[in-house]
This record gives C-alpha cells, structure tokens and sequence, in this order.
C-alpha cells in the first residue's frame, strides 16, 4: 500500500513538474519573441523595467501621463512629490514611487531618443 501511495506521490511531481518547466519554456519564448517585435528599444526597455523594479505602464499610471511629454512629467512629479512629502502629512512611500516612476520615465525617453540621434549622425555622415 505503501509502495503505491509512493508511486503516486512520484508520479504527480513528475507531471507537475514537466508541466512547470513547459510553462517556464513558453514564456520566455513569448518574452523573446515580444523583444524581438519591439527591437533594440524593446530590450533596453525591458532591462530598465527589471532595474528600476517599474514597468513603463506603472510609472506612467503613477505620474499621471499618457504620452511620454517630459513637460507633463516633470509639472505632474513636482506636484506629486510636494502633495506627499512628510513635512505636509503625506507618506514616503508614495514619495518614494513617485520618484522611481519619474526616473523610470526618464530612462525611456533617453532609449527613445537613442535611435533617432543614431539615425541622424547615420545621415549626416553619408
């Protein structure tokens, strides 16, 4: 009886398992090819999201911002970051994110305009 409820057990670790590891295969076959899609920026994109520990999307919801307009960052930060400081009652926390979103913002227009500055010494130099 034993040796069966053992069997069992194994069995279902392993059907877990092999499951587990053709999710992990799929996703980071989806995450490739999602790279690939959006090209270099995409990959300096995705690396400046696990460095700041921010998605694009997040940090744009935190600011307030659609477009990636460095006039409505920098107006919608400093009201943010005035509206929480502790000195007025308000929590570091949010402080602290609203900081991370803007330098997060930041690090995408400058891979933003990494092409374009590419594209024009490519045609000046031609």
């Amino acid at each position: 009886m034993a040796k069966y409820l053992a069997q069992v057990i194994v069995m279902g670790v392993q059907v877990v398992g092999r499951a587990f590891a053709r999710a992990l295969q799929q996703e980071y076959a989806a995450s490739q090819a999602a790279a690939r899609a959006r090209g270099r920026s995409g990959q300096q994109s995705a690396a400046a999201s696990s460095i700041t520990g921010m998605s694009l999307q997040e940090a744009q919801q935190i600011l307030n911002v659609e477009k990636l307009n460095p006039e409505e960052i920098q107006k919608n930060y400093e009201h943010l970051f005035k509206a929480n400081d502790k000195s007025v009652g308000g929590s570091f926390y949010i402080q602290s994110k609203v900081v991370r979103a803007k330098e997060r913002l930041e690090e995408e227009l400058s891979i933003q305009k990494e092409p374009k500055q590419q594209s024009q010494q490519q045609s000046t130099e031609t």
